[in-house]
């Protein structure tokens, strides 16, 4: 056995796509981890900028006249950071709004013209304040000063900055968007490309799974059958080139070496059978034969010597001696069909023209084909060649066939012989209109002793395909009742 490339094993291409999937995953993963540490490094970045932004306006709101939302609209860098600031609040010594982004934060004019301020403290919707140990004694004062726990649980966080100014200390701060969702949206997209690598490697896993597995069953249907005693089955996945590929071929291999076998087991039991039954056919022809013998001379010595005178009579004596003569012809011949059976043949194969052959046999039956009217041709197309054969045993052959088919036509019909070449054999094709072969009897004319006929042996059929194959050709048959048969001998050229 040829020893397999170790990449043309399954073990070794399942190796193969492990380590390519593994090689990948991994490749993946680092690139991914590489683009993340990228994209926080940005974020942190963008961050710092926005709360230096929002920084800087609050501390424009506090040394300048205008407010806020005149400021943003004057300062064209912050439009890049304008999506990431919800709100900035300047809170002043007194811890009031002194402004703001939100009109319902910013300071009103009452009836008496005096500005009233809101106070940070009634401030109660605020985003969770960051970094509030540096805040000190003033953490106190922020309302949305929180533990640090509640932070993950917002979208939303501020930053408070202190800025020293004349009037004491303020306060400004920037209320931005929280990272948390953006992070969860970059996790999930980082899990997309693990989950995708996983999804082929399962599937191409199950792939090859389910290529290893089909010609297992294969394999064991085919052994099921052979198991139950049909050694045709052959396993298609011989062409395969790992180990599956070769346990097919070495499995087809088997099956045909069992088939032989039990072809040859029943070649010797029919040859066993054939040299019992021709023994023993032997020994019976011997004893029955010598009676028959003796019985035909005693009749014919009794037609010569003791024939009645009267006229009347000896017809009567002449016609009783004829039944009986006919009778031990015909258990002679069927004798004779015996033992043509059951020994082997004794062939003297020579270059034979089957045409002649044919037209020999044909000749036998025309008396009684044109009684019966019956009419019979030969069709020969193109050369046909010599065969190889015995032609007494062949004109036994087709003298069987004729004979079949004009006793098939009782009530007239056609007989047509066509000659031809097939490839290596010459094809004799005899075709009548008669009765036709019941279906259920269609596999059984060529079994010994099977027959129709009340007064028939069973052998002539018999011995008919006996020859044939002992010439190392084939006969077939094909019929429908009422409509006629067709017999088919091929012989191999000479």
């Amino acid at each position: 056995m040829d020893r397999l490339s170790f990449f043309n094993t399954f073990r070794g291409r399942l190796l193969v796509v492990f380590a390519v999937l593994l090689i990948t995953t991994l490749g993946v993963q680092y690139y991914l981890n590489l683009r993340s540490e990228q994209i926080n490094a940005e974020r942190r970045e963008q961050q710092e900028r926005t709360l230096v932004t929002g920084i800087t306006l609050g501390v424009y709101s506090i040394s300048s006249a205008d407010r806020l939302n005149t400021l943003k609209s004057s300062q064209p860098f912050f439009d890049k950071y304008a999506d990431q600031i919800e709100d900035i609040l300047v809170i002043d010594n007194d811890w009031q709004i002194y402004d703001s982004f939100n009109k319902d934060y910013l300071p009103t004019t009452n009836a008496d013209g005096v500005k009233e301020y809101r106070n940070l403290a009634d401030l109660h919707n605020l985003p969770p304040l960051r970094d509030v140990d540096s805040l000190g004694s003033d953490r106190a004062r922020f309302p949305n000063a929180v533990n640090s726990n509640h932070l993950d649980e917002s979208s939303r966080e501020s930053h408070a900055i202190p800025v020293e100014t004349e009037d004491g200390r303020w306060y400004v701060m920037v209320i931005v968007k929280s990272e948390k969702g953006l992070a969860f949206q970059r996790a999930a997209q980082t899990l997309i490309y693990p989950l995708a690598i996983l999804l082929a490697s399962t599937f191409l896993t199950g792939f090859l799974v389910w290529r290893f597995t089909r010609p297992i069953k294969n394999l064991s249907e085919a052994a099921r059958r052979v198991a139950e005693g049909d050694l045709t089955v052959r396993v298609e996945d011989k062409k395969r080139p790992d180990e599956m590929g070769q346990l097919a071929t070495r499995f087809n291999e088997m099956t045909a070496e069992l088939e032989k076998a039990r072809r040859l087991e029943a070649q010797l039991q029919q040859a066993e059978k054939s040299a019992v039954v021709g023994r023993l056919g032997s020994a019976i022809a011997h004893e029955i034969r010598n009676p028959l013998n003796y019985i035909n001379l005693t009749l014919d010595h009794l037609r010569a010597k003791f024939a009645p005178e009267d006229a009347a009579k000896r017809e009567t004596f002449e016609r009783l001696t004829s039944q009986l003569k006919s009778e031990v012809a015909r258990i002679n011949r069927q004798i004779t069909d015996f033992l043509s059976y059951s020994r082997p043949l004794k062939m003297k194969p020579q270059p034979t023209n089957i045409k002649l052959v044919v037209e020999d046999s044909l000749r036998i039956v025309e008396a009684q084909a044109a009684e019966q009217n019956v009419k019979t041709a030969i069709v020969v197309e193109g050369e046909t060649g010599l065969i190889t054969g015995d032609s007494e045993y062949l004109r036994s052959v087709f003298n069987n066939l004729f004979v079949n088919a004009v006793q098939a036509m009782c009530d007239g019909g056609s007989l047509t012989t066509t000659i031809k070449s097939e490839g290596d054999f010459v094809r004799v094709v005899i075709t009548d209109t008669g009765d036709g072969i019941a279906p259920e009897n269609l596999s059984k004319i060529f079994e010994p002793y099977f027959s129709t006929k009340e007064t028939g042996t069973g052998l002539g059929l018999a011995i008919v395909k006996k020859i044939v194959e002992d010439h190392n050709g084939i006969i077939k048959v094909e019929s429908k009742l009422n409509k006629g048969t067709t017999f088919t001998v091929e012989l191999p050229k000479s």
